[in-house]
């Protein structure tokens, strides 16, 4: 059973953004700077391999995705909706 993503929240970084789900995700802050540190975490694992995608944090009923620069937000915001969805 997986999550819906209720808003997609900007933060003061451009590079991040807030993604509201419609239940908890995390009961406590799980942080992940590189792909390595999530190899253990499933859901994590599954959206470190989204092309762009550089660290990411969970935390009650939202995870912040960070992206690379270069990355564009179009595709890499579909695909974690996709993955959240089906998680």
């Amino acid at each position: 059973m997986g999550c819906e993503v209720v808003s997609v929240q900007p933060t003061p970084n451009p590079n991040a953004l807030k993604f509201m789900l419609d239940g908890p995700i995390a009961g406590q802050p799980m942080s992940f700077l590189y792909a390595e540190q999530a190899k253990d975490h499933p859901l994590a694992t599954k959206l470190f391999a989204v092309p762009g995608v550089t660290s990411l944090l969970l935390l009650g009923d939202f995870i912040t995705v960070n992206k690379d620069p270069a990355a564009r937000w179009e595709s890499i915001q579909a695909k974690v909706r996709e993955i959240l969805k089906n998680s």
